[in-house]
């Protein structure tokens, strides 16, 4: 085997389930897997499906099997110049971590409120999964320690379009000023990436023993520095994408010795093919996959209920949140198909809107931590009008009287390149642009040319 060194093979020997020679071949053939996952906030209907679909393949797609929204694709398209892709009408994402959704609802009363933290949450797969599992009353907190990665895990967010969603740039032991706060936790602790060694080759040269080790301390100190912000009873999940013994069955070691825990054991069809682990004094379990025995990449996940623990008590805090003026209220109604039940905050000048339940948790995490994002940032004040923002175009909160422009997939390319998309229309001012029913982002019509609205940051720079 060229590219996997003898000290990570040997590493293999020995692993629950390990077939090296099947292991071995699978990484040789270089097969790449693609699967994608539908976003339900924008994607209704078995039709709309098919259409986001048929514009990536003609060929036939497979489900996922342990996600209802999951989807393998028979070969990698482009996804940059697929306009659904930028409508955020799906996630790419690594099938085998898409096993997350399956646990949460073996775990989980996904009916009812919830507040659940993805701790170590960029670039945005697990947070996406999480937000299209959770009721609308429910909130997510997903967290990105590293600073550009938590904008590029807040873009994910905004193009998902959900408006029940705070994303924050803190380190794990922040998180400790709220004890007891949240139900559920999910660590996909950053670990030392074998598991991706297939998709990913040149990642091999930065595997060592060393590397796992560090990596092994590193996962237990966000734990530890974490546990207390979830209650007792609450739901911790942990995951890796690594086959090491040292950042999987001892983890759960770890979890067993150091923290009032009960093993939850997730039930696994035995057609998928996914290898039941055990560790500790639980006999806790653990689910590996391995690229020879499921169509996916590496991975691990285990998950376990505290036991004892705080349970959040809410002390009487000062309200930190500047509601919006009735006046400037006016300017945002006409943008929103439904403001009932909905908070809107000023905030340097610009209006953000989430669930009105969701205000005191805003409040209460801002005293505490860096939030990069909270709700959909509807746009800025201006003095007779809101200018609207990108994040307000990829929500689902778009009134349906706003103006749409239609544009084919040439055009839409264009915008998307945040050229002039060089149509003809009779719509005057602000104007949705739209492809195949999936909004794209912001344009203005003017008399002799049409304004761009599309963020430069996330125009497309490729040629076709």
């Amino acid at each position: 085997m060229d590219f996997l060194p003898k000290k990570f093979t040997d590493t293999l020997t020995g692993l629950p389930g390990m077939d090296l020679a099947a292991f071995l071949r699978i990484h040789e053939a270089g097969e790449k897997v693609t699967s994608l996952r539908i976003n339900p906030n924008k994607i209704k209907d078995e039709g709309a499906v098919q259409k986001v679909l048929s514009s990536l393949t003609e060929e036939p797609v497979s489900r996922v099997p342990w996600s209802n929204y999951g989807y393998y694709l028979p070969s990698r398209p482009s996804f940059t110049f697929n306009p659904f892709f930028h409508g955020g009408a799906y996630y790419v994402q690594e099938a085998s971590s898409m096993f997350l959704e399956h646990v949460m609802r073996h775990v989980c009363n996904l009916h009812v409120p919830l507040k659940v933290l993805d701790l170590c949450a960029a670039p945005g797969g697990k947070s996406t999964l999480l937000q299209s599992l959770l009721s609308p009353d429910s909130v997510l907190v997903s967290n990105e320690v590293i600073r550009s990665r938590a904008a590029l895990l807040a873009d994910n967010i905004s193009k998902w379009g959900a408006a029940n969603v705070i994303v924050t740039n803190n380190d794990p032991r922040d998180f400790a000023k709220l004890p007891g706060y949240f139900d559920v936790m999910v660590v996909d602790a950053p670990c030392s990436g074998s598991g991706l060694f297939r998709r990913e080759p040149e990642a091999v040269e930065e595997w060592s023993p060393e590397n796992v080790i560090l990596c092994s301390q590193r996962q237990q100190r966000i734990l530890a520095d974490a546990w207390n912000a979830l209650k007792e009873d609450g739901i911790i999940i942990y995951a890796t994408c690594s086959y090491s013994r040292e950042e999987d069955e001892e983890i759960m070691e770890w979890i067993q010795e150091n923290f009032a825990v009960e093993n939850i054991a997730i039930p696994v069809d035995d057609s998928w093919h996914i290898v039941k682990t055990t560790a500790g004094p639980q006999a806790a379990e653990g689910y590996r996959f391995y690229p020879d025995k499921v169509k996916g990449e590496g991975f691990f996940i285990t998950c376990f209920r505290k036991k004892a623990g705080d349970v959040y008590t809410a002390k009487r805090q000062r309200d930190t949140l500047t509601a919006v003026a009735k006046k400037d209220t006016e300017k945002v109604a006409q943008w929103v198909k439904d403001m009932d039940n909905l908070f809107l905050m000023e905030h340097q000048g610009e209006v953000l809107i989430f669930p009105e339940n969701m205000a005191p948790v805003v409040s209460l995490l801002q005293q505490h931590l860096y939030l990069r994002k909270a709700g959909i940032k509807a746009g800025q004040l201006a003095a007779k009008e809101l200018i609207p923002d990108h994040q307000l175009a990829m929500s689902t909160m778009t009134s349906e009287t706003i103006p749409q422009i239609g544009l084919t997939r040439e055009q839409a390319l264009r915008y998307l390149r945040k050229e002039d998309p060089e149509i003809a229309t009779n719509v005057k001012g602000w104007a949705l642009m739209m492809y195949d029913g999936m909004a794209l982002g912001w344009a203005k019509v003017l008399p002799n040319r049409i304004n761009n609205y599309y963020p430069k940051e996330l125009r497309i720079l490729k040629e076709v």
